[in-house]
């Protein structure tokens, strides 16, 4: 099967997907959409993807959207390794520490939103990193507590799940914005182990063929 992923380097929303792709060991093409730019928004790409946002991804037979319904086709498409538990419950807790971040804090510190922040309500980059940092310090205030109660080296137990390919790149994106993490512990360790893996540092932004480079 030949796959498209249409991303940009620095969308922690591709970034998952760049993630399991790589845990799965899956080849595939990437066409890069520089969001600064707005290329998202053209008519070409708009025609796959209507909401104009990244990622998407070009199966022989469909186009997905939406991160978490990539990577649950991925894990469904590619059972190994797997990256959902065996145990139905188990499977909803690491759906759960995901969604918490795809739900609940990406989305609000998601680019667009910022861009209305400064040009629609004049706030000024003080006040965006506030803002950024308010809705990290939540999500990641509820995810140390679930991983300090499920997690065992990773987000969920002992081995990489759909958590930790959406825990990783959102610490990505704290620590872009120098967010304190000395608060979540556990969270910090999980996140560690995780982007030790090589598939999890292949994945990395600055390793992606559109990063800026210096």
């Amino acid at each position: 099967m030949s796959l498209t992923l249409h991303g940009y380097w620095r969308s922690t929303a591709a970034y998952r997907v760049r993630t399991a792709l790589a845990v799965k060991g899956v080849s595939y093409e990437q066409v890069t959409h520089d969001l600064r730019t707005g290329a998202q928004h053209e008519a070409g790409y708009c025609a796959l993807n209507p909401q104009g946002l990244v990622p998407a991804m070009e199966t022989d037979d469909a186009v997905l959207t939406q991160s978490p319904a990539i990577l649950e086709w991925i894990d469904e498409v590619y059972p190994d390794p797997p990256l959902l538990p065996a145990d139905a419950t188990n499977r909803a807790i690491v759906r759960a520490m995901g969604a918490t971040i795809a739900c609940d804090i990406h989305p609000v510190n998601n680019l667009r939103i910022l861009n209305a922040l400064r040009a629609e309500f004049g706030a000024d980059e003080a006040a965006v990193n506030r803002w950024i940092a308010r809705w990290i310090g939540d999500g990641f205030a509820a995810l140390e507590t679930l991983i300090a109660r499920h997690g065992d080296g990773f987000a969920f137990g002992a081995m990489p799940t759909i958590a930790d390919c959406h825990l990783v790149p959102q610490v990505y994106s704290a620590e872009r914005f120098a967010v304190d993490l000395s608060l979540y512990p556990h969270l910090k360790v999980a996140a560690d182990n995780a982007r030790a893996l090589p598939a999890f540092a292949a994945a990395h932004p600055d390793r992606q063929p559109d990063a800026d480079r210096a």
